[in-house]
């Protein structure tokens, strides 16, 4: 790798994100008024915010944009305060509300002062849940300074259908690395994780065809030496990272099947 080439490659974790914001409904004043000084249990989510699996998580992150949990900044207060968590809280299913109180949901926000919904997609899921991508840019505190700083967060998120329409039922959140990315390993790339895990490892590519990109998706597919197709669905986050969400295989004539293949376990350790 040449020096031009090799500061081209380390740009793409360095640089912060250009994406549009996705989360730019309700959040006004008229919405959040009939809400203010009410406890999470004092709640009712109108009923059209939740109509479909997308109209729940594009409401849900709506109202967390502006949603601080940083204290009071010397400028004075921040977007809407706090005001907008307890009805959040009530985009959860009952299930999950079971399992993490109000307290603990939010304090998951400690030093959060703003939230962008930069990416939302709808996942495959062999077990046909309800299961959607996200990534999130935030900006957050940094503690006993008065400066703030960019973060960048990812996960999924599942849903499931109530009687008063789509809730959370389940969601996780990892934090993006801008350092080790660019410096360490293999496993950050696409087309590197396709070459190493499928083919060094399992011995199975027989053709690997030029990946196919479009916004944040890229899609690799090989021939296999099993003569069955392969197509793997990967996600690129903010940091340059590529991740693995899906994975497709076709034999002959029959149509695409997901399937979820483990070379650690498969290959590696034979």
């Amino acid at each position: 790798m040449n020096n031009i080439s090799q500061s081209a490659y380390y740009q793409k974790y360095f640089r912060p994100s250009c994406s549009p914001a996705l989360n730019l409904r309700v959040a006004s004043f008229d919405f959040f008024q009939p809400y203010f000084n009410k406890k999470p249990n004092e709640i009712v989510i109108p009923a059209e915010l939740a109509n479909t699996p997308e109209d729940t998580l594009l409401n849900y992150f709506s109202i967390l944009r502006e949603a601080e949990n940083i204290g009071v900044r010397s400028c004075g207060s921040i977007g809407d305060a706090k005001v907008p968590f307890p009805i959040a809280y009530n985009f959860l299913s009952e299930g999950y509300q079971q399992k993490i109180s109000y307290e603990e949901y939010l304090h998951s926000f400690a030093g959060r002062g703003h939230t962008t919904l930069i990416k939302l997609c709808r996942v495959p899921d062999m077990k046909k849940k309800i299961r959607f991508f996200y990534e999130l840019e935030t900006i957050e505190a940094i503690e006993n300074k008065s400066a703030e700083y960019f973060g960048y967060y990812y996960g999924f998120i599942q849903l499931a259908s109530q009687k008063n329409g789509y809730r959370i039922s389940d969601i996780n959140q990892t934090a993006e690395d801008f350092l080790c990315a660019p410096y360490h390993g293999w496993d950050q790339d696409a087309e590197s994780i396709v070459d190493v895990k499928y083919g060094s490892w399992c011995k199975l590519i027989e053709k690997r065809y030029p990946a196919v990109k479009k916004d944040y998706v890229k899609t690799i597919s090989f021939h296999g030496k099993d003569g069955a197709d392969y197509s793997f669905i990967f996600f690129t986050l903010t940091n340059g990272t590529d991740l693995e969400i899906a994975q497709f295989r076709k034999s002959g004539d029959e149509n695409w099947e997901q399937v979820n293949m483990k070379p650690e376990e498969e290959c590696l350790k034979k």
